[in-house]
Parts: C-alpha cells; sequence; structure tokens
C-alpha cells in the first residue's frame, strides 16, 4: 500500500495531522498532492502543550513539515480492496493473454536462428550479415576509415 494512494483514498473523510512542531490538526481531508501538502476543511487546531485551540473552515499544511497522519480504520480497509481488486483484474487480463508462458514465446513470434557468444546472429538470414556476423574488410570495420595515431589510412 503507497501513501499516496492511501491519501487519495481518505479523501473527504476525517483525520488528525501531526506536525513536526508538535501541533496537530484534525479535520476532513479536501485534498493531496504528491509532494503530501494537504488541504483540510472544518480544522480543530491543537498547540504542542495541548492547552489552546483554534477552529479553523480551512488550511493548507505542507508534506514537509508532516510527522505522521491518524486515518479511520474504514480507509486503510478500503484501500486493501481496491489493491486486492486490481491485482485481480491483472489477473484476469493475464489469464487473457494466452496462459503460461512457454505458449506465449511462440504466439509472439520467439527468435529462431544462432547466436554467437555475443546474441549475435550468425547465418545467411541473421541480422543482414551474410559472413557469419562479421564485417567485410581487415579488422572486422567494413568500408569506416581505420585511424592509426593521428593519421588517417582509407
Amino acid at each position: 500500500m503507497l501513501p499516496l494512494s492511501l491519501l487519495k483514498t481518505a479523501q473527504s473523510h476525517p483525520m488528525l495531522v501531526e506536525l513536526k512542531n508538535g501541533e496537530t490538526y484534525n479535520g476532513h481531508l479536501v485534498s493531496c498532492d504528491s509532494w503530501m501538502n494537504i488541504n483540510l476543511r472544518d480544522v480543530i487546531c491543537t498547540s504542542k502543550d495541548g492547552d489552546r485551540f483554534w477552529r479553523m473552515p480551512e488550511c493548507y499544511i505542507r508534506g514537509s513539515t508532516i510527522k505522521y497522519l491518524r486515518i479511520p480504520d474504514e480507509v486503510i480497509d478500503m484501500v486493501k480492496e481496491d489493491a486486492q481488486a486490481k491485482s485481480r483484474n491483472r489477473a484476469e487480463l493475464n489469464k487473457n493473454r494466452g496462459g503460461n508462458s512457454s505458449q506465449n514465446q511462440n504466439q509472439r513470434g520467439a527468435r529462431t536462428g544462432n547466436r554467437n557468444n555475443f546474441g549475435v546472429r550468425s547465418g545467411p538470414t541473421g541480422g543482414g550479415l551474410g559472413n557469419g556476423g562479421m564485417r567485410a574488410g581487415p579488422s572486422g570495420q567494413g568500408n569506416r576509415p581505420q585511424v592509426q595515431g593521428n593519421k588517417l589510412r582509407k
């Protein structure tokens, strides 16, 4: 379960947010972003000591200041159910694609032909080089000019 998917599911649910400085915010989650910045509505803020309270219609909390979030168990259960449903859907999609992987090799057009130790095919149909995978010319360079020291040789 990923934290951001949990927050997305928790939208419109009540939550408690404790900041690194000790203040707590109780409210309903309105929105969140990928940096865990959150918007709350109907908020009650409590001071670090717990002796002062403020009521606010809404507030914005920067994600980097959050120490922890307390979310109702029902939201966590909803996220688990969503994850299970997604995994079931993936399994069904994989079943529809053909079953086990040995059969899929033929369906996908598995490559045939001989390969040398470097993964290069040999023979006239392997990679377009009809000479066993080697390039023509001295030192296997084909038609490229050869460089020796600072001089160019053709």
